[in-house]
């Protein structure tokens, strides 16, 4: 099976590097140090002319948590509409209650606000009490394209027995992105153990 390589990037010389490196998609945020917040549209811009793969934007307005206010989501559609309007590959984020649970109705609305944009939901889900049961409900939303996870656990290898259920119950057109320090050295042997088609990472092609 065919795994697809994507890579992490906050800046557009490293967009290009991993571009020229091989990758085959690129989740484009800005603060990585923050695990990755919603970039500026003039970068957007830029990057659509220079690199030609598909680019799915981080649409997270800050790193205090994933409980948004009604500000955070009327930003949060602003950059949706945008990206929707530029015709990017997808849209990545992700909601929590104050119990710390998914909120599918805020990721329903949002969702379908989207459309037809693909749809991914970030590690959010990793912070539920499971990961497996939270990837559940949003498989039956239909609307979700996939999730990134490393199996709520703080690296992929760690998660690996987690992220091989996620994959074993996942629909087949539904993308289980395996995230959590995966480089390009380790992802064969992760791969061997997971078998996910996905994988996510800053060096996932190398260093940038």
């Amino acid at each position: 099976m065919d795994i697809l390589k994507e890579a992490c990037v906050d800046n557009i010389d490293d967009a290009i590097n991993a571009f020229k490196l091989g990758a085959d998609r690129l989740e484009y945020c800005s603060n990585l140090d923050e695990d990755g917040l919603t970039p500026s549209k003039e970068e957007l811009v830029s990057i659509k002319k220079l690199v030609s793969i598909p680019i799915r934007v981080m649409v997270r307005p800050h790193s205090k948590s994933f409980n948004y206010s009604e500000s955070d989501l009327l930003e949060m559609k602003n950059t949706i509409e945008f990206c929707k309007n530029q015709n990017f590959d997808g849209v990545v984020f992700g909601c929590l209650k104050s119990n710390g649970q998914l909120d599918i109705d805020l990721i329903s609305k949002l969702a379908n606000y989207s459309k037809p944009l693909n749809v991914i939901i970030h590690k959010a889900i990793d912070f539920t009490k499971s990961p497996l049961e939270s990837l559940k409900e949003l498989i039956e939303l239909k609307t979700v394209k996939g999730v990134l996870s490393s199996g709520g656990a703080a690296t992929a290898e760690l998660g690996i027995k987690t992220l091989k259920n996620m994959v074993d119950i996942a629909p087949q057109n539904f993308e289980i992105i395996v995230a959590g320090k995966i480089t390009n050295i380790n992802i064969d042997i992760i791969h061997k153990k997971i078998c996910s088609g996905f994988y996510h990472g800053k060096k996932i092609v190398g260093e940038l």
